[in-house]
């Protein structure tokens, strides 16, 4: 089997950032693109916390948080990646799962890596993982969390 593009979803969590040898190991050994992603769920579909926001305020709220996370996705390039042939990032807003479902489709994906948890990690098994990997046309790797 070729793998062309991996993709690593990350919530800039320790447990993603575990997920990063595996990545770095296949983009070097399959000289394959490797592509970052990170959602953002989307704020402004949300009911109001505490009252109404002036308009045009949640937009640059996520504006901020788009920024924010594209520098993220620098920095992860930049200090963790190096030897790779190609990494391209990218961010999306909505349901995490469901966007990175969507991007396996519209990329043709041919592996994912995932960890086993993400950010909240309430449970033994992530939920954004599980539906992922549920729902995948490819195979998705996940990856222990050390704990």
């Amino acid at each position: 089997m070729e793998i062309r593009k991996v993709l690593w979803p990350t919530d800039f969590s320790d447990s993603a950032q575990a997920a990063l040898p595996y990545v770095k190991s296949l983009g070097i050994n399959h000289a394959s693109e490797i592509h970052l992603l990170h959602v953002i769920d989307d704020i402004v579909h949300h009911e109001s916390w505490y009252g109404e926001f002036e308009e045009g305020h949640m937009e640059k709220l996520m504006e901020k948080m788009r920024s924010r996370a594209s520098e993220r996705l620098d920095q992860i390039c930049d200090n963790y990646l190096e030897g790779c042939r190609l990494f391209i990032k990218h961010v999306a807003v909505g349901d995490p799962a469901a966007e990175i479902l969507k991007f396996i489709k519209n990329e043709n994906i041919d592996s994912v890596v995932m960890a086993k948890e993400g950010e909240s990690g309430n449970f033994s098994f992530g939920s954004i993982t599980e539906r992922v990997v549920k729902h995948s046309p490819v195979p998705v790797t996940v990856i222990p969390t050390k704990k």
